[in-house]
């Protein structure tokens, strides 16, 4: 049975040059009953304002993956790595012994919408690592197209957890579907737009959560809908 986490009960935390909603506990948001889901630590949907960010910070044994929907987000790293994110890309830090970076609007004028998303890792200790792939519209249109896996297959960026990670464009009216294998759970985070996942209407910042060998439909209602699923071992 799908578990409905509507936009509206997540927690908030807004700064004036950040606006944030968090799905999952984090920073001075705290409810048990929504510490995460399976490895699926943080959700984080994040608005920051022109030529504004998060200054140099660290991190240590997390994979942090983020994904954006609107402008683009410059990245900055200590082991060498620096470059814009914009909406179609999938870039990916497994933090591993411990990673220092900063994340900043790439423009002065406009602001900047991504989702953070933190996923435990399987193993600990790795050294750390950056990846960052495109996918276009049309890779994801009408399909759930796998943009992050264990073993990087099919082109998407490698997750050190066993997660697959699909993106999509359902369309306005178009359907897709998903079946968990035994043993798995799952999360279906609405990105933009409206869809009707079974028989529920969802519209952006909602989540589902699915369980073992269960089957999500999932019908575009608006032509910018668009969802990340997550099959978790």
């Amino acid at each position: 049975m799908i578990a409905i986490r509507k936009a509206d009960d997540r927690g908030r935390a807004n700064f004036g040059w950040l606006d944030s909603r968090h799905t999952f506990s984090f920073g001075q948001y705290y409810d048990e009953r929504h510490m995460g889901f399976g490895p699926l630590r943080v959700i984080n949907d994040d608005r920051v304002a022109p030529g504004r960010g998060f200054e140099t910070h660290g991190h240590k044994d997390m994979e942090i993956i983020s994904y954006v929907l609107d402008g683009g987000l410059a990245h900055k790293d200590s082991i060498g790595t620096g470059s814009v994110i914009k909406p179609g890309d999938v870039q990916i830090m497994s933090a591993g012994t411990g990673i220092r970076h900063s994340e900043f609007n790439a423009s002065a004028t406009e602001p900047v919408h991504f989702l953070q998303i933190w996923v435990i890792p399987e193993k600990n200790g790795l050294p750390p690592r950056y990846e960052q792939k495109a996918f276009t519209e049309a890779e994801k249109q009408g399909v759930l197209k796998l943009v992050g896996s264990p073993d990087g297959r099919d082109g998407s960026v490698t997750i050190n957890a066993n997660v697959d990670f699909y993106a999509s464009r359902p369309g306005d009216g178009g359907r897709l579907q998903h079946t968990l294998p035994a043993g798995h759970t799952g999360w279906l985070h609405v990105a933009t737009g409206t869809v009707t996942v079974g028989t529920a209407t969802l519209t952006a910042g909602d989540g589902v959560s699915f369980g073992p060998a269960e089957t999500i439909a999932i019908r575009g209602e608006s032509s910018d809908a668009e969802v990340l699923v997550f099959d978790m071992a």
